[in-house]
């Protein structure tokens, strides 16, 4: 589906900052939707003069008149006139009226989308008037809300460029819907957003409060309480702002109070210019950041349980790289080499670990890790260059561990035993990747002097080839294979390991 960036491009040539305010308004739009009950569209007039429909948004307060979608849409201007006449007015226009659309009866209102003193778009509210009735006192608030902030739509001063450094989410209207007049004093409380100040403790009823002053006594830090009183009576337009642009007007904060944390943001009404109070949403976040605060000092404990087995593996590591040197065995000190080869990679995935927030690995920054390691211990006097063609990847931790040591080992294997000792300049192993959403096949690949006649892998008894055999067997439930190299002289040992089980 195309973008609404897309279909500007194509149907317009508006410019940038045209472009930009309309992707404001249909990032903020769901809550001019909520408070009209109606759906809305976005259209936009081509440079042939034909009016299409850009983006549409359904109320969640409110069954939609608009099943289908009409992104994409031509509008019959004859059908509907305003939408074309609403191009050229600065006013909300309203159809006379009611249309069906199917079996339901809606009203459509045409509201310019204005934007420096030009019309770059049209809003189209489409009420259902299928089942009338007597409207409640939230429907109202609701809807004289709406009227307000569509006025503003109109005017261009909605929605306004408002900082959010914080990244917060915006609460929806039926999470806690407050209005306050030009004085900052509230006149309507949702059920919702009292229950919201209710956690928060305050005991009394909203209505007829001053809201900034409420906030000071429930906000448990002093200069945060200072904060949010500010942000209240900037968007009633009991204060001035002290510092920025009007477009900082609009605010989004999360407060703490005694007994829950809340996400609040005001939105200023100012139709046509004047002071009309502001909207105050508010949702109650307690639960979730409780569960973010279990799930950060979770997260952390894993992390630091990575760490500590990181360090206690480099202490066995350098206990075992201690005993190696002063062992005179060559027998036994190359075999406590290859053990502290074995550890410092496990290692190397509980240190990589202990970054992670995911349980996950970069294959590919262990293998870089790993390989200088390996090489700088290799008994081997052939100088080999050890790289990697493909990406690897990323795996859980599950399946990097096991597959890190059979890396380790079909590495240190090449180096040992795929070149006879003698120096060469040429000497390379190869690891190459080849992965998809299924499996994942790796083949290391050197150009030594290939496989003795004689070599069988199902009765091979060096200790390597075993612990790689037993490995992807076993814990990666995979396929092991060794061949001549496809590529000229040398051995090729492929790994297959199944991603998905």
């Amino acid at each position: 589906m195309s973008t609404l960036a897309d279909l500007l491009a194509e149907h317009t040539t508006l410019s940038d900052a045209a472009a930009a305010h309309l992707q404001r308004l249909v990032a903020e739009w769901q809550l001019l939707a909520d408070l009209s009950f109606a759906d809305f569209l976005l259209s936009v007039r081509t440079d042939e003069g034909a009016v299409v429909t850009v983006a549409q948004c359904r109320p969640n307060t409110a069954s939609t008149v608009f099943p289908t979608d009409e992104v994409g849409r031509v509008i019959d201007t004859a059908v509907h006139p305003q939408v074309l006449r609403a191009f050229d007015s600065d006013k909300v226009l309203r159809d006379e009226d009611p249309t069906w659309f199917g079996a339901t009866a809606m009203r459509q209102e045409a509201v310019p989308v204005g934007f420096e003193g030009e019309v770059i778009g049209v809003l189209t509210r489409a009420v259902d008037l299928t089942h009338p009735r007597l409207p409640s006192p939230l429907e109202l608030a609701y809807q004289d809300s709406a009227d307000d902030l569509c006025q503003m739509v109109a005017d261009g001063t909605f929605p306004h460029e408002e900082g959010n450094p914080r990244g917060l989410s915006t609460p929806r209207a039926g999470d806690g819907f407050i209005r306050l007049d030009r004085t900052g004093t509230v006149t309507y409380t949702s059920p919702n957003a009292l229950s919201a100040f209710h956690r928060m403790g305050w005991t009394a009823e909203l209505n007829h409060t001053r809201l900034s002053d409420v906030v000071k006594q429930l906000v448990t830090e002093p200069f945060e309480a200072d904060d949010v009183a500010m942000m209240l009576d900037i968007a009633a337009g009991v204060a001035e702002v002290p510092t920025g642009p009007y477009r900082d007007i609009g605010m989004r904060v999360e407060a703490d109070a005694r007994r829950a944390t809340v996400l609040i943001r005001a939105v200023p009404l100012r139709p046509k210019g004047e002071e009309s109070g502001s909207v105050v949403l508010i949702r109650d976040v307690t639960e979730v950041k409780r569960r973010d605060r279990a799930l950060i000092s979770k997260d952390a404990t894993i992390r630091e349980i990575h760490h500590r087995v990181k360090n206690n593996l480099q202490s066995v590591s350098a206990l075992l790289r201690l005993q190696a040197r002063r062992t005179s065995n060559t027998d036994a000190r190359e075999a406590l080499n290859e053990a502290v080869r074995r550890v410092a990679s496990i290692a190397l995935v509980h240190e990589l670990l202990s970054g992670s927030v995911d349980e996950e690995v970069d294959l590919d920054e262990v293998v870089d890790r790993l390989v200088p390691i390996l090489v700088d211990v290799a008994s081997n006097e052939s100088r080999v260059t050890v790289r990697h063609r493909d990406r690897l990847g990323v795996l859980t931790a599950e399946l990097a561990m096991p597959l890190v040591m059979v890396l380790t080992e079909l590495i240190q294997n090449a180096i040992e035993h795929g070149f006879d000792g003698s120096p060469r300049s040429d000497a390379e192993i190869a690891v190459i990747a080849e992965r998809d959403v299924r499996n994942l096949r790796i083949a290391v690949r050197d150009n030594g002097s290939g496989l003795p006649e004689s070599f069988d892998l199902a009765t091979s008894d060096h200790l390597g080839l075993q612990i790689v055999k037993t490995l992807v067997s076993i814990e990666l439930s995979g396929e092991l294979d060794v061949r001549p190299n496809p590529e000229g002289a040398g051995t090729e040992v492929g790994v297959n390991i199944p991603l998905r089980s």
